[in-house]
C-alpha cells in the first residue's frame, strides 16, 4: 500500500523494455495519474506491460505552470509517478521545477532507481570511474562549447556528455581541437539497443570514426573523456630541445601536446614552459 499524496520519480527503460524494475511496473500501475514528458512516447511503453493509469504532459514548455497543477492533486491525496520519455527524470530531462516545488511544499517524494543512459554507458566504456563528472548536453553554441572544453584542459576526472546525432561530429571536431587529438575517449551509442555501439580511442580516431559512415552518427550519444593524465612535471633535457624544435615549426599548443605525449609529460605543464621560453 503506498502512502497518499506522493509523488514517485520513475527510471524508465533507455532502449530494452525489459530494463524496468518490478517496482516501478507495480507503481506506475497503482498512482493515480503519471506525468510523462512525451505522452505518446510513454504511452507505448505502458501498452507493453498493459498499464492504463492516466497520463498528463510534464516537459520543458509546461513545467511551471503544469507542476503547480500537479501539486494541488498531490495535496488532495492523490499519488503521480513522474517519468521522461528514457531513462531518469530529471538527469538532462525535465522535473527539476517540480521536485524542487514539492520539497518546498512538503509534498513527499520518492525516487525508484534505474536505467541511466551516463551510468550504463560509463560503466562499460573502460575509463576511469573513481571520479568522474556528468555534464549533460554541451552548449550549442560554437564558443560557449570551445569555453566548456577549454575547462576539462586540466580535468584529471573522466567527463560525461550526452549529445544528439546531428552535433555529434561537431562536438569531437571541438573536443580534437580544444583538448587535442590524443586524448581518449569512448562514444556510446543506442545503448541496451538493436545496433548499441561503443567506439574506443583518441579524441582523433572517434572523429575519423564518425565521419567514415553516416550511419555512424545515428541515434542518441554518451560522449565520455578521459581526464588529463596527472604525470610528472620535471622536464629532461630532451624532452626540453624536442619543445623547442616543435615551438619553431607549430602552434605552442601542438607542440606541448606532441612533446606531452612523447614523454608522457603535462601538456599544460609543457605550454607554461613554453610561453616562458617565449619571453
Amino acid at each position: 500500500m503506498i502512502e497518499s499524496g506522493t509523488l514517485f520519480i520513475v527510471a524508465t527503460p533507455i532502449g530494452n523494455l525489459e530494463d524496468i524494475t518490478h517496482r516501478a511496473l507495480r507503481i506506475l500501475t497503482e498512482v493515480d495519474l503519471i506525468a510523462a514528458e512525451d505522452t505518446r512516447h510513454s504511452q507505448r511503453l505502458l501498452q507493453h506491460y498493459d498499464i492504463s493509469t492516466r497520463l498528463t504532459s510534464l516537459h520543458d514548455h509546461n513545467e511551471s505552470q503544469r507542476a503547480k497543477q500537479l501539486i494541488e492533486k498531490l495535496k488532495l491525496g492523490e499519488n503521480i509517478a513522474l517519468i521522461s520519455d528514457a531513462g531518469t527524470p530529471l538527469i538532462s530531462d525535465p522535473g527539476y521545477g517540480l521536485v524542487s516545488q514539492c520539497r518546498e511544499a512538503g509534498v513527499k517524494v520518492v525516487p525508484l532507481p534505474g536505467p541511466c543512459a551516463a551510468i550504463t554507458a560509463l560503466c562499460a566504456a573502460g575509463l576511469a570511474t573513481d571520479r568522474f563528472k556528468f555534464e549533460g548536453f554541451l552548449p550549442v553554441k560554437a564558443v560557449a562549447k570551445q569555453q566548456a572544453l577549454q575547462r576539462l584542459l586540466t580535468e584529471t576526472s573522466t567527463s560525461v556528455f550526452y549529445e544528439s546525432p546531428r552535433r555529434v561530429a561537431d562536438t569531437v571536431r571541438q573536443i580534437v581541437a580544444e583538448l587535442g587529438e590524443a586524448r581518449q575517449m569512448v562514444v556510446a551509442k543506442e545503448l541496451t539497443k538493436t545496433f548499441e555501439t561503443f567506439y574506443s580511442g583518441n579524441a582523433q580516431a572517434c572523429l575519423t570514426w564518425l565521419e567514415a559512415d553516416a550511419n555512424h552518427q545515428r541515434g542518441e550519444f554518451v560522449l565520455m573523456i578521459a581526464g588529463e593524465k596527472q604525470d610528472q612535471t620535471e622536464v629532461s633535457d630532451d624532452a626540453l630541445n624536442l619543445l623547442k624544435l616543435l615551438m619553431k615549426e607549430l602552434p605552442l599548443k601542438k607542440a606541448a601536446a606532441v612533446t606531452a605525449e612523447q614523454y608522457n609529460l603535462k601538456k599544460n605543464h609543457l605550454y607554461q614552459l613554453g610561453l616562458e621560453l617565449k619571453l
